[in-house]
C-alpha cells in the first residue's frame, strides 16, 4: 500500500494546472498556489472595457489545447468546457479587397491560394496524413523520436527560415503572405533559422483540429481544468504568492515560473552554475494589446473575413517580415503586423444587446512603452474602413501591463522566451531532462520548458511525469 506524497505547484496557468492534475491522478496530495486573485495565468477572461463585455486577457484561440495529448485524456466537457470552431480558422486580407483563408479543409484552403494551390497541398498533405503522430512527437517528451518519413519532412521544412521556405515553395504573394503570418506568431525575424517551425505547426493544427475558442472565453478552459483538479481532491489557493523556496521535503515542488523567477525564488537551493544559466534566459519581443467593445461587427472589405475567428493584418510577406525585423532592432514598426480575434461573431454570449468584442496585438521591443494604438487601428482601418466608427470602448495594455497581470509575461513576451533555434530546443537550459533541476524534488514546468509555448499543458504534464519517475511512492 502506498502513502500519498505532498506536492506544491506554484502558478495556476494551464501548465501548472496540468502538472497538478497529473500528480493528483497518481494519488499525490497537491496544493496549487497562485499569486493573482484568480486562476489561469494567460488563459483568463475579464470585463476589460464595459460591463457584460467578456474579453480574453491574453490567449484566445487554442488549437494546441485540442491537439494536446494530455488535455485529450481529461473529461473537460463534463466540467463545463465547450469548444467553438469558426467556419474558417484564419483570414488574411489583402489591399485588393480579397482574402486568403486557412480552412479546416486542405482543399478549400488551397483554392484561396490561386496558383499556389498545388504547392500548398504538396507541403501540407503529407503532414496532415501523419498529424496525430507528429503532435504526439512535437508535444511529447524530449527524446529521440521514432524515425518516420513525415517527421523527416517536417524537420527539413521546420529548420528553415519562414521567409526562405515561403519564397522557395510558393510563387505567389497570397500563399507567401499566409505562411508569413502563421510564422510571425513566433515573434522571430522571418529570416531566422527555424522560424518556419511555428508556421508549420499552426497551419497543420488548423487542418487537423481547427483553431477553436472556448465558449464564454479563455477563462472557461482554466475553470474546467481547476474543476477537474478539485474533483481529484487537490487544493487551489489564490492571492498566495510564493516568494522563496528554501527546501524541498519528501515530496515535490513544481514551478510554473519563468527562469529568472525560478532563480530568484530558489536561489539559495540551486547550484550557482545552473542558477546563472537560468538568469541568462532571453526573452523575446513584447506584445502591445488592445481590446474593444464594438456596437457591430468589424466592417471588413473582404467578406471572407467574417467567416474567420482570427484575422492577420499585414499585407505581404515583405511587409510582415519588416514588421517583425523592426522589433529585434529595438523599434516599433510603423505598419505593424497585427493579430486580431473576433469571438462574438461565433459566441454572442460574450457581449450584451447584440454588441461585439475584439482583441488585437502587435509585437514591440521587449518592455516597450510605445503607444501603438493609432498604428494598430490604422492597420485594421486599412482592411476594414469604418472600424473606428464602431468602437464603443477600448482597453490598452502595454507590455508592462501584461507583465503586471502575469509575471511570466516578462516585458510582454507571451512566448515564455525568445524562440530562436537554441531556446526552441533547449528550454530552459541544455539538459537531458529539461524539467528536472539539480535539486531533487524541484522541477520547472512553465512555457519556458520543453516542448514549446502554447496552451497545451504539456510542459506541466511532462514535468509532473518526471517527478513521478524520480520519486516513486513510499511503501510500508
Amino acid at each position: 500500500m502506498s502513502d500519498a506524497r505532498d506536492a506544491l505547484v506554484v502558478g495556476s496557468g494551464p501548465n501548472g494546472l496540468a502538472a497538478a492534475i497529473t500528480l493528483a491522478r497518481a494519488g499525490w496530495s497537491v496544493t496549487v498556489r497562485e499569486a493573482a486573485p484568480v486562476i489561469g495565468g494567460g488563459a483568463r477572461s475579464a470585463e476589460l472595457t464595459l460591463p457584460g463585455y467578456v474579453h480574453d486577457v491574453c490567449s484566445a484561440i487554442h488549437p494546441l489545447a485540442v491537439a494536446s495529448p494530455f488535455f485529450r485524456t481529461l473529461p473537460l466537457a463534463e466540467h463545463g468546457l465547450e469548444w467553438i470552431e469558426p467556419p474558417a480558422a484564419l483570414a488574411h486580407p489583402f489591399d485588393d479587397g480579397t482574402a486568403a483563408l486557412l480552412e479546416r479543409s486542405l482543399a478549400a484552403t488551397a483554392v484561396t491560394l490561386a496558383a499556389d494551390a498545388t504547392a500548398y497541398r504538396r507541403l501540407m498533405a503529407p503532414l496532415l496524413d501523419a498529424a496525430d503522430g507528429l503532435f504526439a512527437t512535437l508535444l511529447g517528451p524530449l527524446r529521440p523520436p521514432r524515425p518516420s518519413l513525415a517527421l523527416a519532412r517536417f524537420g527539413l521544412a521546420a529548420i528553415r527560415s519562414a521567409a526562405g521556405l515561403a519564397t522557395s515553395v510558393f510563387a505567389g504573394a497570397r500563399a507567401r503572405a499566409l505562411f508569413a503570418g502563421l510564422a510571425a506568431h513566433s515573434a522571430m525575424p522571418l529570416e531566422s533559422p527555424a522560424s518556419a517551425a511555428i508556421g508549420l505547426v499552426l497551419g497543420l493544427a488548423a487542418h487537423a483540429v481547427g483553431w477553436p475558442m472556448p465558449r464564454g472565453g479563455a477563462g472557461r478552459l482554466s475553470d474546467a481544468l481547476a474543476s477537474v483538479l478539485r474533483g481529484l481532491g487537490a487544493t487551489v489557493v489564490t492571492d498566495s504568492p510564493v516568494e522563496r523556496v528554501d527546501r524541498v521535503a519528501d515530496g515535490a515542488v513544481l514551478l510554473d515560473l519563468v527562469p529568472r523567477d525560478v532563480a530568484r525564488v530558489c536561489g539559495a537551493l540551486l547550484p550557482e552554475r545552473y542558477r546563472r544559466r537560468l538568469e541568462r534566459w532571453r526573452h523575446g519581443p513584447g506584445a502591445f494589446k488592445l481590446d474593444w467593445a464594438l456596437r457591430e461587427p468589424i466592417p471588413w472589405k473582404a467578406p471572407e473575413c467574417r467567416r474567420a475567428g482570427t484575422v492577420h493584418l499585414g499585407g505581404t510577406l515583405e511587409e510582415i517580415a519588416a514588421s517583425e525585423r523592426a522589433t529585434w532592432q529595438g523599434r516599433a514598426a510603423e505598419r505593424p503586423f497585427v493579430l486580431l480575434v473576433q469571438p462574438t461573431l461565433f459566441d454572442p454570449s460574450r457581449a450584451p444587446g447584440g454588441g461585439h468584442v475584439a482583441w488585437a496585438y502587435c509585437h514591440v521591443p521587449n518592455g516597450s512603452t510605445a503607444d501603438m494604438t493609432a498604428a494598430v487601428e490604422a492597420q485594421i482601418e486599412r482592411f476594414a474602413p469604418g472600424f473606428r466608427d464602431v468602437i464603443v470602448a477600448r482597453s490598452v495594455r502595454r507590455p508592462a501591463d501584461l507583465e503586471r497581470h502575469d509575471a511570466n509575461l516578462v516585458g510582454g513576451d507571451v512566448n515564455g522566451g525568445a524562440l530562436d533555434l537554441r531556446q526552441l530546443l533547449f528550454r530552459p537550459v541544455p539538459r537531458l531532462s529539461p524539467h528536472r533541476t539539480p535539486v531533487r524534488g524541484l522541477y520547472v514546468c512553465s512555457a519556458a520548458t520543453w516542448p514549446c509555448p502554447g496552451v497545451h499543458g504539456m510542459c506541466g504534464h511532462l514535468a509532473a511525469r518526471t517527478a513521478l519517475d524520480d520519486l516513486p511512492p513510499r511503501r510500508h
